[in-house]
């Protein structure tokens, strides 16, 4: 028998370390080739570390929430002797979101790391743990699936086991998922584990982290000034009500606003742009990168939809519907959650009277939109039933004016409220 010990690899794309989303082994557990041992997430993508060799595990490194170094001893295995002579180069499976690109450096390092003779080690005689892990072998089964659906089943109690995967190779996609903890037949038994009694205490790792860090980096760095304009959208839903039944569609409110955002942002370029402040420079954009805030389980994520500036409303429509569920069911790519200019936010139906939405860094505007609702205006001198929505604006005061926010939110005011003015291309 010999130890093999296995370091975090080189992710690529100047990765220096790696946080440990979740462990699928422990010290004592035989695993095989190519079994997951690890979720580990960069600032890139989220990616399942399969075993680079069959055999028992000595050690891990790091538990959830810890950052291991790239080039670090990741796990240590326990091996038969001249097992490592035949191993073959493993595909790393990387999770939905992230770019294949990340693979490369991951299989190069793992090749390289195989050809390199592993430190023997003694003959550690563990007759009782070998007995009780070939047990575990003959029964165990890999689920594949993302991590953010591994965290929901474990802090929900649900046993992944009991999930048929439609998935390639029977990954258990965020649809099983949800059709079986609705299913009252197959919902586990287990209980959701708690801490201290009444208080559950729940570590803030992967992508809830880079959220958190983001938010309040970008809270604590830009000074927001927050603008809030009601707009009347009576005549705007008279338009979506006659298209969707024209053309048997579910069309939002969400696209018309986002087309009106884009007609009128050409005449604001101050608003769409970049402040990048390594080089201290204002870039302003000629393109409108479209940023929608999307709720995931993850939590909220920011799909762009790139050059929105080209798209029809129905083409614009689809691209928020298709990058929106891509970052839901974390199938969006990169490219895909990188790269806005300026966001637009909306809680829909729950978007209350007014917010006041943090600005998406390194960005220097974001419109939320609120719900709409009826209300008595006086219209013509005479009192009559609206439909009235709130637009909540945020700006970094250190580039865009008040008047300039005003300005831009009253052109878009005026494009909504008569609604043949969106489609018309100034």
């Amino acid at each position: 028998m010999s130890r093999f010990e296995f370091k975090l690899p080189d992710l690529g794309e100047g990765t220096v370390d790696a946080e440990i989303v979740e462990w699928k082994v422990k010290a004592g557990d035989h695993v095989k080739e190519d079994d997951v041992i690890v979720d580990v997430m960069t600032e890139k993508a989220n990616i399942e570390v399969p075993a680079p060799v069959s055999g028992t595990v000595v050690s891990t490194t790091g538990e959830p929430g810890d950052r291991v170094p790239v080039g670090a001893t990741l796990i240590v295995f326990e091996v038969t002797s001249g097992a490592k002579a035949a191993l073959k180069p493993v595909a790393v499976a990387v999770l939905e979101g992230a770019p294949a690109a990340t693979t490369a450096p991951l299989r190069a390092a793992k090749s390289a790391q195989r050809k390199a003779p592993a430190a023997e080690g003694p003959v550690v005689e563990r007759a009782a743990a070998e007995a009780s892990t070939t047990a575990k072998a003959a029964a165990h089964t890999t689920v594949l699936t993302s991590p953010s659906i591994r965290r929901r089943a474990r802090e929900a109690g649900v046993d992944l086991t009991e999930i048929h995967g439609s998935g390639p190779d029977g990954r258990i996609t965020a649809a099983d998922y949800e059709a079986h903890v609705t299913a009252p037949r197959a919902k586990s038994t287990k209980a959701a584990k708690t801490v201290a009694g009444d208080v559950e205490e729940i570590r803030v790792i992967g992508v809830r982290r880079v959220i958190a860090q983001r938010l309040s980096e970008a809270k604590r760095n830009i000074p927001h000034f927050a603008y809030v304009e009601e707009v009347d959208v009576t005549e705007l839903e008279s338009l979506r009500t006659h298209l969707n039944e024209q053309r048997k569609t579910n069309l939002t409110y969400l696209p018309f606003l986002a087309l009106a955002l884009i007609r009128v942002l050409f005449d604001f370029p101050q608003c769409n742009a970049h402040y990048d402040a390594e080089r201290g420079v204002l870039q302003r954009h000629r393109r409108v990168h479209l940023g929608v805030a999307t709720q995931t389980p993850d939590g909220l994520k920011v799909p762009v939809v790139h050059n929105a500036q080209d798209l029809s409303l129905w083409d614009l429509a689809s691209e928020i519907r298709r990058v929106s569920e891509a970052a839901r069911t974390n199938k969006a790519t990169k490219d895909e959650l990188s790269g806005s200019t300026i966001t637009i936010t909306s809680l829909g139906r729950l978007g209350g009277i007014a917010s006041t939405p943090i600005i998406n860094a390194p960005e220097v505007g974001i419109i939320g939109v609120n719900k709409a609702v009826q209300r008595p205006m006086v219209v013509a001198g005479a009192v009559a039933i609206r439909l009235m929505m709130n637009l909540s604006s945020s700006f970094d005061h250190r580039f865009v004016d008040w008047y300039d926010a005003a300005a831009l939110v009253q052109a878009l005011k005026e494009r909504i409220e008569h609604p043949a003015a969106i489609f018309i291309d100034d």
